[in-house]
Order: structure tokens, then C-alpha cells, then sequence
């Protein structure tokens, strides 16, 4: 077995355990056969919120995004763009960090500090008030966050420069068009290193990883960069909206204690039992709907129902309803 089975036969071992989070399984087949199938099968990167240019900008853009493709447990307390998520104020913001500076190198990621990218995410004032404001050793969500993102870049840019030269495109061609080779180098980082115990269980999503192959193939489909034949093995990438979009729409119960939390806006600690099983169950329900609609005749892959399910969660219906937030570098 493969690392994407290795993810799927875990998670779906959860799923089968799991006492915080069950999949209503006879909503499967109805749910399936009510996605619009034309919506599903042409994904795309929003080039209004996402740096799409030249081929080897938009490699650095796509990898640097995803490096901090996280913190949506600080998202809350983030001061954001209006109109915009958390996560499309901080892809905008790198946009636009892109764009001012032209060609973005591996040094200028090493260089960066949770200050600079304060002020490159527009948090400068969020992180100076609560800073002011907060007593003793507390530290601001926010200030945390941008110390996690400058981290993280930090962490790109000197795998990028010792390992490739500085030449992001290094990293994609070590893969040699492989989704599962690039997710196995990338988690030579530690922030890429999504492995979480549930009892006696080891259970991986790789959820940034993944997703920075998908985001690859997505943006770069028509450059070498952007081909990887197994494209079709990556799994759902576990994370918090699609888990929640699947609950709201009824195929995830969730034990009522741990929804009360929830919606009371609580924090569901990272890599406790409630939230390895929103994640595993989340990607497992993903993946039978995946089956289901291929058993109909739909040529769908787990890539492309994730992001019309993510896209889906943008809607006021999901929006108005709280999903579970965890303070992690994984999503």
C-alpha cells in the first residue's frame, strides 16, 4: 500500500471506532446524485485572490500559500479583508506581496519575521492592541499566528535554498510527477508533518501536502510543473469546513456535548480524539461519496469534490452556523 492508502485505510478505521462523530451513511447515495456533477469536475484557484502569472511565480506563490495554507482555529481574532475569510485575506495578501516584489526568492521567505509578515497580512494593528493590552505572559492569537506563518516561510525558503539551490521548481521535479513523492519531501518540514495517535492508531492526513500537489495541478495543469500522474490518488484534505459543510448538510452527526462546544465557540484541542475523528470521518464521508458517484458514471476525484465542498462552505447557510476551530499549523 501506497502513503494515499495508508491515509484512507486509517482514517476509515476511525470512522468505524469513532464515538464523537458517526457518517450517516444512507445519506451517502442521495447526497451524490444531488452535486451538480458540471460544478465538480473543473476546479480553479480564484486568480482575484491567488497569484496566477508565470510559470515559475505562480510555482513560488503556490508553494509559499500552502506553507501556510493553517490557522483557522486564530482566524477569529484575525483582522480581515471586508467580505473576505480568514484564509482568502492571507492568499490575497501574499497576492499582492507577489506581485509588489516581482520575483520572490528563497532568501526573501528566510528574511521574513513574524513582524514583516504582520505587516504583510495586514495584522500590524490587530498584534500591536492586543499586545498592549494583554497581561502577564499571554500571548495574542494573532501574534501567535504570525509568528507560526513567518516560521513556516522560513522553514520553504531554506528547504528550497539548501536542498534545490534556491529554485522552487527543484521540488516538483524531484517529485518526477508524482503527488505522493512531492508529499513525502515536503514533510521533511515539520509543519508538513500531519501524523496524529488515535489509541493505538497512527493516522496521517498530510492534509498541507496534499493540497499543495492539488493546488499545483489546479494552477500549473497545462505546465510540467503542474502534471502529476496520480493526481487521482490524493484523498479529501481533512480540515475544518468540509467536515462542517458535511454535518450541516446531515451526513455527520456529532455527538451533542461536543456540538454544544462548538457552537459555543470552544476550542477543540488539536490531536485529541474529537477532532482526529472530525477529520478522519470528514475525508472518509468525501471518499464514499467519491465512490458513490463514480458507481453512477461521474469521472470524480476526492480533489475535486474537496474544493466544491470547501467552495460550498463559503455560502451564508454554512457560514452562520460555528464549525469547530483547533489551534494547529495542519489547516
Amino acid at each position: 500500500m501506497g502513503l494515499f492508502d495508508d491515509i484512507r485505510s486509517a482514517c476509515r478505521t476511525v470512522a468505524e471506532r469513532a464515538t464523537f462523530v458517526q457518517i450517516d451513511r444512507s445519506r451517502i447515495g442521495p447526497y451524490a446524485r444531488s452535486i451538480p456533477r458540471d460544478l465538480v469536475a473543473w476546479p480553479s484557484l480564484d486568480p482575484a485572490h491567488h497569484y496566477v502569472g508565470a510559470p515559475d511565480r505562480t510555482l513560488a506563490y503556490v508553494l509559499s500559500i500552502d506553507a501556510i495554507n493553517f490557522g483557522s482555529g486564530y482566524f477569529p481574532r484575525l483582522a480581515k479583508r471586508s467580505g473576505l475569510s480568514g484564509y482568502m485575506t492571507i492568499a490575497t495578501s501574499l497576492k499582492e506581496w507577489f506581485e509588489r516584489r516581482g520575483v520572490v526568492s528563497s532568501v526573501d521567505l528566510i528574511d521574513l519575521t513574524p513582524e514583516r509578515c504582520a505587516d504583510m497580512f495586514g495584522q500590524t494593528a490587530t498584534v500591536t492592541e492586543t499586545s498592549r493590552d494583554r497581561k502577564g505572559a499571554d500571548t495574542s492569537p494573532v501574534e501567535e499566528l504570525m509568528s507560526l506563518f513567518a516560521r513556516a516561510l522560513n522553514d520553504l525558503g531554506r528547504f528550497i535554498a539548501d536542498r534545490y539551490r534556491g529554485d522552487f521548481a527543484g521540488v516538483v521535479e524531484e517529485a518526477g510527477r508524482s503527488a505522493e513523492t512531492l508529499v513525502g519531501l515536503l514533510r521533511q518540514m515539520p509543519f508538513y508533518r500531519d501524523v496524529h495517535p488515535y489509541g493505538e492508531l497512527t493516522v496521517p492526513f498530510y492534509k498541507r501536502a496534499q493540497i499543495t500537489a492539488a493546488d499545483l495541478s489546479v494552477a500549473l495543469g497545462n505546465h510540467p510543473w503542474g502534471r502529476f500522474d496520480d493526481v487521482a490518488g490524493l484523498t479529501a484534505f481533512a480540515d475544518n469546513l468540509v467536515p462542517h459543510v458535511l454535518r450541516v448538510d446531515g451526513l455527520l452527526r456529532y455527538d451533542p456535548d461536543m456540538l454544544a462546544r462548538i457552537n459555543r465557540q470552544e476550542l477543540i484541542g488539536a490531536g485529541s480524539p474529537e477532532e482526529v475523528e472530525i477529520r478522519a470521518c470528514g475525508l472518509t464521508a468525501v471518499e464514499m461519496l467519491v465512490d458513490e458517484m463514480r458507481a453512477g458514471g461521474a469521472a470524480v476525484i476526492a480533489r475535486d469534490l474537496d474544493y466544491f465542498l470547501w467552495n460550498r462552505g463559503q455560502q451564508p447557510r454554512y457560514k452562520s452556523e460555528p464549525r469547530h476551530r483547533a489551534r494547529c499549523v495542519y489547516y
